[in-house]
């Protein structure tokens, strides 16, 4: 049992070691650690199941902290509790190049870190999908392995972002019962005191949004560790807002902005550990304190090898199953037989037919063959043919489904795919249409920064989506995302190369894929399905020339047929052209430059077509080259019509064609 003067000097600790690095790096956020270390202490020293020595654990609580400013608080508890990554040389570089200790927390760099955070509010939608992530898997495994809780520190200003209310509203509805929020509620920001800006009453929020929420005094153990066992037996999530005092002990700072963003100094420092009795030099932890939390990060030791008992004890073909989804993250051996398999049957019988259809027929045999696969909308169902036949649809209480109505939430469903996905033991797929990217985005950046392999499935991809306008045409959507490092996007030609497309999805497994599909019919290009996958190097000869090319086409998804026609007009007036078809730009240009070179080709004249903006094809046709496509926003029409008016024609790229040969 922790003694009163225990936590106390085990939550100074925390503090010491914030305000210590802050100091030394000249930079950072003391303010929250200072104030929620005693939260902090009560969670893990009371009730958060871990074992430091463990840190991948695939049952230990999750504990994300959204409020990533405050890192020091998270690296303090992983330093003292024993992380073997987190030395106290690391707590000495924060902040510093290469450290393990950036400013926010990351976790491809951090061990411990359970998600990236930083961008306020991505941890608290990203917790959703954690948090569904483990009711889903023990729906499926059960829970002798699989039983635990998601934990989130957050802060006023997590609770400000739009998307706290996307999020808090889909993990309401669900009744995801095991997911704990701990607001860090100092009602202090950046400018000033909250009030300049905020009123809510957030307690009366969450419980509109189906939470039990508190209010409790977030410096009282016993009051912190009461609301957690409350939180811990309750049948809804719960918010329990801690009333702390940012920068707590620093005689001039405490309670003010002052504390938040910036070294306390010297001078402030210490009086601040002498207010806090801690007698203690730069990074010093005294031994009786340092030895309490290592007693913490081994209490988890005995459990941890208790689960790996029952896990054994499952059959032999359950837990093959579990450590391929949940620790080694594989995909299934039978991936590649099944991909061959559909693509042999597409070009025996080639479908017309738009590639969101197409993605959903390649969905019919891949949702039985990979049984990870975890699919979703944001109320687009019908549109995105996100859901095959039969699949189940997750509901609140009801865990054993393998679909997700997201509801109108795109950076919500962005965020929850990434924390499903970060949990383990589920590949997410999610759809809305490409423009709404816009919306989703900044959870997108989250996949691609920190190499999470979630599938968005962005369909109604260009002007090709016709009458619903400009306001739901992507123009420059596309060259966005490709500009995004670790973002790969694909825009299959037809059924063939989409399910390609969906196979290098789901063979990736350090960062995010975009499929963007089309709302349009198109006329499949494939001719020839083999064994290879001939998407997976971003680029391919789709048709050769007839003798030594004159003219490389160039082209993705819809265009694609446009390509293929241009060449064939070109062949009648006797110019030998050839089509390369391009479903993943991106991926092309990373391609070795041998690779890269034999399928650009050294034809004189270069013509890239896309009905979207030219950036991120000089790659390939260079400055000089010619680009048919978009130049403005869209117009709301027909396809058809639309492709006429804005010159996206086999007329168009022929014109171009020989324009260039000309000057030659």
């Amino acid at each position: 049992m922790t003694t009163r003067v225990e936590h106390t000097q085990m939550a100074n600790a925390i503090r010491a070691l914030a305000m210590d690095a802050v100091e030394k790096a000249k930079s950072g956020h003391p303010g929250l650690p200072m104030g929620a270390a005693d939260v902090a202490t009560v969670l893990f020293s009371k009730f958060l199941k871990f074992d430091a020595a463990d840190p991948h654990w695939p049952d230990r609580d999750r504990f994300i902290l959204s409020a990533g400013h405050g890192s020091m608080l998270l690296y303090a508890l992983l330093y003292l509790t024993g992380n073997k990554e987190m030395t106290l040389d690391q707590i000495k570089n924060f902040r510093q190049l290469n450290s393990k200790t950036p400013g926010h927390p990351e976790n491809f760099i951090t061990s411990g870190v359970e998600t990236t955070t930083g961008p306020l509010g991505q941890g608290v939608a990203t917790s959703v999908g954690f948090a569904l992530a483990e009711r889903l898997l023990a729906a499926e495994f059960g829970d002798d392995v699989v039983e635990h809780y998601t934990y989130v520190l957050c802060s006023d200003g997590d609770l400000m972002e739009g998307v706290s209310h996307e999020a808090i509203a889909l993990a309401g509805h669900l009744k995801l019962n095991k997911l704990i929020f701990l607001y860090d509620d100092n009602g202090i920001t950046i400018d000033g005191p909250i009030t300049l800006t905020d009123n809510v009453d957030q307690v009366a929020r969450f419980k509109a949004h189906g939470w039990n929420a508190k209010q409790i005094d977030g410096h009282d153990p016993q009051a912190i560790a009461a609301a957690i066992r409350r939180a811990q037996k309750s049948d809804k999530p719960s918010l329990i807002a801690c009333k702390t005092t940012i920068g707590f002990g620093s005689p001039h700072k405490a309670g003010t902005s002052k504390a938040h963003g910036e070294p306390l100094g010297a001078e402030e420092l210490a009086e601040t550990k002498k207010a806090l009795n801690w007698n203690y030099g730069p990074f010093e932890i005294p031994d009786d304190v340092l030895q309490a939390w290592r007693k913490v990060g081994k209490r988890g030791k005995r459990i941890n090898k208790e689960w790996r008992a029952r896990l054994e004890a499952k059959p032999e073909a359950e837990r093959a199953e579990f450590k391929r989804r949940v620790v080694d993250r594989t995909p299934p051996k039978s991936l590649d037989e099944v991909i061959v398999t559909l693509k042999d049957k597409l070009v025996a019988d080639p479908p017309t037919v738009a590639t969101r259809k197409a993605s959903e027929l390649a969905l019919d045999v891949l949702v039985p063959a990979v049984p990870e696969l975890l699919l979703g909308s944001a109320d687009l169902t019908p549109s995105n043919n996100t859901r095959t036949k039969g699949l189940k649809e997750i509901q609140p209480g009801q865990y054993d489904g393998r679909y997700i109505h997201y509801g109108i939430r795109e950076m919500g469903m962005a965020a929850a795919m990434n924390g499903i996905a970060l949990h383990g033991g589920f590949r997410p797929a999610g759809g809305t249409f490409l423009c709404f990217t816009d919306y989703a985005r900044p959870a997108m950046r989250i996949s691609a920064l920190a190499h999470i392999p979630v599938i968005y499935i962005m369909t109604h991809d260009s002007i090709g989506l016709g009458e619903d306008g400009p306001t739901h045409q992507p123009v420059e959507h596309i060259a966005a995302l490709r500009a995004m490092p670790n973002m790969r996007v694909f825009r299959p030609a037809d059924a063939v190369e989409t399910a390609e497309c969906w196979q290098v999805a789901l063979e990736r497994t350090k960062g995010p894929t975009v499929l963007a599909l089309s709302r349009q019919n198109l006329t499949p290009v494939r001719t020839a399905a083999g064994n290879d996958n001939r998407c997976a190097q971003g680029g391919y000869e789709l048709v050769p020339a007839n003798g030594e090319a004159k003219v490389s086409i160039f082209a993705s998804g819809s265009e694609v047929e446009i390509a293929v026609a241009a060449q064939k007009q070109l062949a009648e007036r006797g110019i030998a052209a050839r089509v390369v078809s391009v479903p993943s730009l991106e991926l092309l240009l990373e391609q070795p430059a041998d690779k890269r070179h034999a399928i650009i080709g050294n034809a004189p004249v270069k013509v890239a077509v896309e009905a979207q903006v030219r950036f991120g094809w000089d790659g390939v046709i260079g400055p000089d080259g010619a680009f048919v496509g978009m130049h403005s926003f869209g117009h709301s029409a027909p396809a058809k019509d639309l492709y006429k008016h804005f010159g996206i024609t086999a007329e168009a790229v022929v014109e171009a064609a020989t324009k260039g040969l000309q000057g030659k």
